[in-house]
């Protein structure tokens, strides 16, 4: 595994990778460990092209076809960031969430792979970043139409679930009370930014979890566990990204930190640049 070099001015205050190092498909899980685990046991030639705060992304090829995974950390102000600036500034299209979920139901068992079809929340992020007033928001329906085209591919058992993205880990009310109040299946903390961005930006996202533990039955998996036993929920993932539905706007691989890249944008002292032939410039063209 390599690791790009690194120039932080051409950067957002978050992500410090150069226009380009990102594939047109990314996988995010929670943890930039396991986005690490990701790269080095599915990809190849993975390049660690961000490593801010050490939340780790990688870019590489799956089957020849090129791939990004990168942490998006715990709750949505954090995947809220993290989405928003690689859809806006790195033209990012498409986001596959891939983490752990806790169970509500009998039928959603630890393992157990799991597609949110949609997403409910007692959060304001989306009425703060833009004023949404639902809160019930739904992922791309393209997208996850490839992912159970390919979960019937590969003779994966993917359960469709109804969601709840809570801002709180510890809660007083039990779990059988916030189930009743918003009707969910299973319990996370980040889809429902990440669907809100989406859709704000007309860009694509889904959600797939792993069943990590139960409410029903008590049964939950170690740390160790959540971090490298997700491999049918991450496989599924990585053939989703390099599916008939996106192989068309998945790029060339481009080199990461090449001096000829002729255009792109970043933040710089909390102001958008823009680099061309080598050279800064504010937005109006002038040169910095």
């Amino acid at each position: 595994m390599t690791t790009m070099a690194q120039n932080t001015t051409l950067a957002t205050p978050h992500i410090s990778a150069y226009q380009g190092a990102f594939a047109k498909t990314v996988l995010m899980p929670g943890d930039p460990l396991r986005a690490k685990f990701i790269a080095e046991k599915f990809l190849e030639d993975a390049e660690l092209v961000t490593s801010v705060r050490n939340m780790l992304g990688y870019t590489g090829t799956y089957k020849g076809k090129r791939v990004s995974v990168m942490g998006s950390g715990m709750g949505m102000p954090s995947i809220g960031i993290y989405s928003w600036e690689l859809y806006t500034v790195f033209g990012v299209d498409n986001i596959i969430r891939i983490g752990s979920a806790g169970s509500y139901k009998d039928w959603l068992n630890v393992l157990d792979v799991t597609l949110a079809e949609r997403a409910v929340s007692e959060s304001t992020y989306a009425l703060t970043q833009g004023g949404e007033t639902k809160t019930e928001l739904l992922p791309d329906e393209t997208l996850n139409e490839a992912i159970k085209q390919q979960a019937t591919k590969l003779g994966i058992d993917l359960k469709m679930s109804r969601v709840n993205s809570s801002d709180a880990f510890y809660t007083k009310a039990t779990w059988q009370e916030i189930a009743a109040r918003t009707g969910a299946d299973c319990v996370e903390m980040e889809s429902f930014a990440l669907f809100h961005n989406a859709a704000t930006l007309g860009k694509r996202a889904a959600c797939l979890l792993t069943i990590s533990d139960s409410f029903v039955t008590n049964k939950e998996l170690t740390a160790e566990e959540r971090a490298n036993s997700f491999n049918e929920m991450i496989r599924l993932a990585l053939e989703t990204a390099i599916s008939d539905t996106f192989t068309g706007i998945n790029e060339t691989p481009a080199k990461l930190a090449d001096a000829a890249v002729e255009s792109c944008k970043f933040v710089e002292n909390g102001e958008v640049a823009i680099v061309k032939n080598g050279k800064k410039y504010n937005t109006e063209g002038v040169a910095k």
